[in-house]
């Protein structure tokens, strides 16, 4: 059960002031009887701290915080129904502005960026990771003959810690296949592991003007060229990935 003290404390880092200008510019509290935008917000953020399955378990855990829900800012638990009514009928995009606006107000700032790594670029981090899902009841997730799976594919922001893409694909994609269609931001640094050592989709990201590190397989057959061994056109061009050479730890 999700902990009501340090849940508190978490939600008074939202501003309510402009939570509530964003609920007057959107007018997601006309009509309502009641379960207003703040406690739907509430409602939704206990679902994912206390790890919910079923609308039943959020009414029944905020309800079992009887006495201490105004420190959340609401005066009693909703019900299952009424939490099921608004996740149909309230516009999410009400939800959307906030997380931006937290992410303006909550998020590193730029004084606080890259207190070790000295680059003046933007870094990017990209992996991939599995999640499981029932296949009884997600019969269109076959990753295994008893395992459904589907998988995540995501860019992460370096400075903000916050995901700048994220692709999500059927269970047995591999991961470089997932990250074909991620975003190419021209000057940037992308870091991955071996599994992105697919060297036509590097050959892309070169010709889109990104640079990268990524760790090479023990089976990597290479041969280190000098500058010397080279014809001079073909000096004046030729980009060697740093992920290439031994020399250097990826």
């Amino acid at each position: 059960m999700c902990n009501i003290t340090l849940f508190s404390q978490i939600i008074k880092k939202i501003d309510r002031s402009t939570f509530k200008k964003l609920v007057q510019d959107k007018q997601t509290d006309k009509g309502c009887k009641g379960f207003d935008s703040w406690t739907h917000l509430v409602s939704m953020l206990f679902c994912h701290f206390a790890k919910s399955t079923s609308v039943r378990d959020i009414s029944n855990g905020l309800r079992s915080a009887t006495g201490n829900l105004n420190h959340l800012g609401i005066s009693k638990a909703p019900s299952k129904s009424s939490i099921s009514y608004q996740n149909k009928r309230r516009d999410a995009d009400l939800f959307k502005d906030l997380y931006y606006s937290l992410l303006g107000s909550l998020g590193q700032q730029a004084s606080l960026r890259r207190v070790k790594l000295k680059i003046k670029v933007p870094v990017y981090l990209l992996d991939a990771t599995v999640i499981s899902l029932c296949l009884s009841v997600f019969d269109w997730a076959t990753f295994r003959t008893k395992k459904g799976a589907v998988k995540m594919h995501t860019l992460l922001d370096y400075d903000g810690k916050l995901p700048a893409y994220v692709n999500i694909t059927e269970g047995s994609v591999a991961d470089n296949k997932g990250a074909y269609n991620i975003p190419l931001e021209k000057g940037s640094v992308i870091v991955a592991d071996r599994y992105y050592n697919d060297f036509p989709m590097l050959n892309i990201w070169d010709s889109k003007g990104v640079f990268f590190v990524i760790r090479h397989k023990d089976n990597l057959a290479y041969t280190v060229i000098s500058e010397r061994e080279l014809p001079e056109k073909m000096a004046q061009h030729i980009i060697l990935p740093i992920c290439w050479t031994k020399s250097i730890s990826c």
